[in-house]
């Protein structure tokens, strides 16, 4: 795991005004939000950190960033309707005013450890969010690394994110895609089963192969075991546990896991470094 130090002379802790230059829903309980700093500064963030997005009189929630940060000018957030802020941010429509602290937490390695490598990505639901600012990040970047295999589940085709980008994704001639879902309607003609069936027939190098993983927490264990039985091990495996944050700064014992605490010590964990820790993989 590695920490994002700050270049940009922002004040991180501070909230910072911005304004919304795109927002669009994906799915019933998904939006998707640009977002721009009035300062005009970049975020300055890594891939797979997070921000803290204040709703002016109803609170702040900790959101990840879904944009590489090869995207410059502005970044891009996904919101799920969960909660009270959640909920507001739903509602969020272009021009409006947001306040946004961070960028906050660990990151995948892809400038160290990642870097000319294979790589798989395996993304569960929402997980796919704070993995395609890594994926974007590679592809923008594709001469520094080996073979890429992204895998991506949801519970149904209802529930996917960015269907036209992962189209352009699947054609790439380097890129190898799949996606399942777990119950399929009448028009899905894909994979149905839970996102492992995707890797049954998997083969890596265990020696050069760095796999990222993020989705609902029942899903690691099983993904985990199937990268196991490939010959991977522990130290080549990272995980973002970002579901566990809540203030971002260490304070209100919210994301505390054992020992850790998420918001500080992660979101993104060498999975070598947590495996013991009984309540941060289950």
């Amino acid at each position: 795991m590695e920490t994002m130090s700050l270049t940009n002379k922002r004040d991180i802790y501070l909230p910072e005004m911005a304004t919304v230059i795109e927002s669009e829903p994906m799915t019933p309980f998904e939006r998707f939000l640009e977002i721009k700093l009035d300062s005009g500064k970049e975020l300055g963030h890594m891939p797979g950190q997070f921000v803290e997005v204040s709703v002016f009189g109803i609170g702040e929630a900790p959101i990840s960033v879904s944009s590489s940060p090869t995207h410059k000018g502005s970044f891009q957030m996904v919101i799920r309707n969960a909660g009270n802020v959640t909920h507001i941010l739903n509602q969020i429509q272009k021009g409006d005013k947001l306040g946004i602290r961070g960028p906050f937490g660990t990151h995948f390695p892809v400038e160290t450890e990642m870097k000319g490598k294979d790589i798989v990505f395996i993304c569960g639901g929402l997980g796919l969010v704070p993995v395609r600012s890594a994926i974007t990040y590679v592809l923008d970047n594709r001469k520094n690394y080996g073979s890429l295999t992204i895998l991506y589940g949801t519970k149904s085709p209802a529930e996917l994110l960015f269907v036209k980008e992962v189209k352009q994704w699947a054609s790439q001639d380097n890129v190898t895609y799949r996606e399942t879902v777990d119950r399929g309607d009448e028009t899905w003609t894909g994979n149905v089963g839970v996102i492992t069936t995707l890797m049954t027939d998997m083969t890596v190098d265990p020696r050069n192969t760095v796999a990222i993983i993020c989705g609902p927490p029942v899903m690691y264990k099983f993904a985990i075991a199937s990268l196991y039985r490939t010959g991977m091990v522990a130290k080549n495996i990272y995980v973002s546990l970002e579901r566990h944050m809540k203030c971002g700064v260490g304070k209100c014992g919210h994301c505390q896991i054992s020992e850790l605490y998420v918001c500080q010590d992660g979101p993104v964990f060498k999975f070598a470094d947590v495996a013991d820790v009984q309540e941060a993989i289950q």
